[in-house]
């Protein structure tokens, strides 16, 4: 386990949502929802350590560019120390409630995935609806947001902004954890 990920999450438990970071398990699953021949952009809310964010670089296509989106600075200070040199990543201080003006702000073309560290069911529901109202406006009719949760209890909030959701679970994970693969309710918007 993680020092780091667990005094932050003491520090934040609503924000950081886990005492510890996702397995290695999970990260692969979570990669496998995105088909990265046609990734060129994919957008990482709440990295934390950076977990998935290490297996999206990996797999990662040239050409392809990803933005990542984090707001404890601990974990952006980490971050970024392992990814500033690298042209294709850019990582940001900053809250996912805010992607329409990061979007807008570098002139990003649409997503084609946006992958979720982010603890729904810890965040104010308020906050949740806005991440995820942007999200699925952001993605349009093409892009894919995938997220994890370790319980269904919010699975209605995500069915308020996309109706088709794909959900799978990885079991060697602490705690075993719901992927959830969703694509975008137009008429909702």
């Amino acid at each position: 386990m993680s020092f780091l990920f667990l005094n932050e999450y003491i520090k934040d438990i609503r924000r950081v949502g886990a005492v510890a970071p996702s397995s290695r398990f999970l990260a692969r699953k979570m990669a496998s929802q995105i088909d990265f021949g046609r990734a060129k952009l994919i957008i990482e809310y709440g990295p934390g350590t950076g977990v998935f964010t290490s297996e999206i670089v990996r797999r990662m296509q040239p050409g392809a560019k990803l933005i990542i989106i984090e707001t404890n600075p601990a974990f952006y200070a980490k971050l970024l120390a392992k990814y500033d040199n690298m042209t294709h990543v850019e990582v940001i201080q900053d809250s996912a409630e805010h992607i329409s003006s990061i979007h807008t702000k570098r002139a990003l073309p649409a997503p084609d995935y946006i992958i979720s560290g982010l603890p729904f069911a810890a965040l104010p529901a308020n906050t949740s609806k806005a991440i995820l109202k942007s999200t699925a406006k952001l993605l349009g009719a093409k892009g894919v947001f995938v997220t994890f949760q370790y319980t269904l209890l919010k699975r209605a909030l995500f069915e308020a902004y996309f109706d088709d959701i794909y959900v799978t679970h990885e079991l060697r994970n602490i705690p075993p954890a719901y992927i959830l693969r969703c694509h975008r309710v137009d008429h909702l918007l």
